[in-house]
């Protein structure tokens, strides 16, 4: 089983229409409502798939991998406004970067939720506000 994380906490997986993996691209692209995308991935090479998706998972194959942070900001840079999620070795403390790389959510084991329980991610979800840019205007402000 998996836990979703959002600002909010942990919760349950909500979607239930499952995912078609990029190798699998030779569907219709109008019939792919939700993509899985590996951490290898160059978003540019999506660009007549995207508009027609609803929904993309992105790979976290280790979470010394950063790539698929790089994957969403390209995503959304593209004009992607779907529902954009991170899957695998994401760790509590990469949470802030996630989300400000453009990802809604994230998708992890319930043992990585044992090892990392919700409060440590909690912590986390004020990510607007705890930047470094807006530390850096705070400081210039006062």
């Amino acid at each position: 089983m998996t836990v979703i994380v959002t600002d909010s906490g942990f919760a349950a997986d909500d979607w239930t229409e499952g995912f078609v993996a990029l190798s699998n691209e030779g569907e219709a692209a109008n019939d792919i409502k939700a993509l899985d995308l590996p951490s290898d991935v160059f978003p540019e090479t999506l660009g007549n798939i995207i508009p027609n998706v609803d929904f993309i998972r992105v790979d976290f194959p280790s979470a010394a991998d950063g790539r698929g942070f790089t994957i969403a900001r390209q995503l959304r840079l593209m004009g992607f406004k779907g529902r954009l999620r991170a899957k695998g070795h994401v760790l509590a403390d990469q949470y802030a970067m996630a989300r400000r790389s453009g990802f809604d959510e994230v998708e992890i084991s319930d043992d990585l939720a044992a090892r990392q329980p919700e409060d440590q991610w909690q912590f986390r979800a004020d990510w607007q506000a705890h930047d470094y840019q807006n530390r850096l205007r705070a400081k210039v402000e006062s």
